[in-house]
Formats: structure tokens, sequence, C-alpha cells
């Protein structure tokens, strides 16, 4: 059975919390997405990440929220 996952805003540190990285580590994977995340939400510079872009990350780096 395939669990729904509704994905919420999340801070930085509380994303990179649930990754188990630094918040430093995950503006590296920021930055190395940069041009996707910009589709998704215009500019990575704040703190907050909507909805879709925390999907993004935790979609590409297998992160369990």
């Amino acid at each position: 059975m395939t669990q729904i996952v509704t994905y919420k805003s999340m801070f930085k540190y509380q994303l990179a919390n649930a990754a188990g990285v630094d918040v430093r580590t995950l503006n590296r994977w920021l930055k190395t997405d940069k041009e996707e995340i910009n589709k998704l939400m215009g500019t990575i510079s704040t703190r907050l990440l909507p909805p879709s872009v925390v999907e993004y990350i935790c979609t590409k780096y297998v992160i369990e929220l």
C-alpha cells in the first residue's frame, strides 16, 4: 500500500534536521539544483521553503518526513 505524503512549508534548518545534515550541506544541495528550484519558487535565498521545494528535495535526496 502506498502512503500519500502531504508536504508543508519548512524552514531550511528543519529540512536539514530531517535529512540528518547540517544547514550548510542543505544549502549546497540547493545550490546544485538552483535552476530547478528557481522554477519552483523564484529564489533560494529565503529561509522558509515552500511545499513544492520541500517535495522536490525530499524526492531527490530520499528524505522521509
